[in-house]
């Protein structure tokens, strides 16, 4: 009977393993986002739309496969010195994957650190009763992971509004012209659309947006 203990213990170690591995590959992609710079893109390109009111246009997949391809062009350097430093000498053996965990965190959080601000990190770490930080390795990834996420979304929701502004601009006047000309009953959306894509269009308004996107990140 015990000879059979060994076996069904391997099995069980290796199923448990199998359903780990699953399990982190299925958050892989959340936790990859909110580390990267990707939330910060995908919301300021949403704001660009919703700002000409061209309501699903572009599509929500072009603007994903947009933000995805700009966020791997910014993370590049990151990702390259994790592949460095990690990923090529655990696959040629030469650590276990424990310290390949702990050299891959170090660019990530590095990139994080620097674009996160010290008000957010702090709400974070008071709340878990830590103290102030010295380094970059006193700061755990269960808090820098969610101070950088609300900071990118607070830069994200501040580009937004300086995107709002010209449209706004144009909606109005669009408003008081046909007010003025006692057309009340006509959507001033409907007539400032093709203005607002024409000055987009002007200006190269997609060219300008992915621009301070990346000097965001300079």
């Amino acid at each position: 009977m015990t000879e059979f203990l060994p076996t069904f213990n391997d099995d069980l170690s290796t199923t448990l393993q199998i359903l780990i591995l699953l399990t982190v590959l299925s958050l892989a992609p959340s936790i990859l986002i909110l580390m990267t710079c990707f939330t910060r893109i995908v919301i300021v390109l949403s704001f660009v739309r919703t700002g000409l009111a061209t309501q699903q246009m572009p599509p929500n997949q072009v603007l994903i496969a947009l933000a995805l391809f700009i966020t791997f062009f910014i993370m590049a350097p990151v990702f390259a010195e994790v592949n460095e430093q990690a990923l090529s000498p655990l696959l040629a053996g030469e650590i276990d994957q424990e310290e390949a965990f702990d050299r891959a965190v170090v660019p990530m959080k590095e990139f994080m650190a620097k674009h996160t601000r010290e008000k957010d990190l702090a709400l974070f770490m008071g709340y878990a009763g830590m103290d102030r930080p010295q380094t970059l390795d006193d700061i755990p990834l269960t808090a820098l992971v969610p101070a950088f996420a609300i900071s990118e979304i607070k830069t994200a929701f501040q580009i937004g509004f300086f995107i709002f502004v010209p449209f706004l601009v144009i909606d109005m006047i669009v408003a008081s012209v046909l007010m003025a000309m006692g057309m009340m009953m006509l959507p001033p959306v409907m007539i400032a659309l093709p203005f607002k894509i024409l000055l987009f269009v002007m200006v190269d308004g997609w060219h300008l947006v992915v621009q301070s996107l990346l000097l965001s990140y300079s």
